[in-house]
């Protein structure tokens, strides 16, 4: 199954996007992986609500229709490492060919985004930049792989 992560402009910190580019590495040796980085234009005289229709418009844009897309808020379904791992191996049985893991802006997404969910995962209910979201999701991802592979990194 082909993971994409289509995320919403570039990463601001060195030190985060260093993290990313290390794990997308570790990842692909499991997995097709597609990271990209889509440009949203924004408008200063925008509400919040008007920037989120936006890059949720932008987000979904970028995905085929047979995607599974999985929503990142902190409202959504919490499971273990171990979890996620059974669940890339479901869909992956299901014979589902591309999974998308959707992060929002710095003021989440916009209600379409999260009405047009498979699912809605939460990594936590505290909050975090959605960069640092970035890295922790590929790190999550890849113990996931580790765990289905019976390797021992996620212990």
């Amino acid at each position: 199954m082909k993971l994409e992560l289509p995320f919403l402009g570039k990463t601001r910190d060195s030190f985060i996007d260093q993290g990313i580019k290390e794990y997308s590495s570790r990842l692909k040796h499991y997995t097709a992986l597609n990271v990209s980085i889509l440009k949203v234009k924004r408008k200063q005289s925008w509400t919040e609500e008007q920037e989120r229709k936006e890059e949720g418009r932008v987000l979904l844009g970028s995905l085929p229709s047979a995607t599974l897309r999985v929503v990142l808020d902190s409202s959504g379904k919490q499971v273990s490492s171990e979890g996620l791992a059974d669940l890339i191996s479901r869909w992956e049985q299901e014979g589902r060919k591309q999974a998308a893991f959707l992060i929002g802006g710095p003021t989440g997404h916009s209600s379409e985004v999260l009405a047009g969910a498979d699912l809605v995962l939460s990594l936590s209910r505290m909050t975090f930049t959605h960069d640092m979201i970035r890295l922790f999701l590929l790190e999550q991802l890849y113990r996931a792989y580790t765990i289905k592979a019976g390797e021992k990194y996620h212990k």
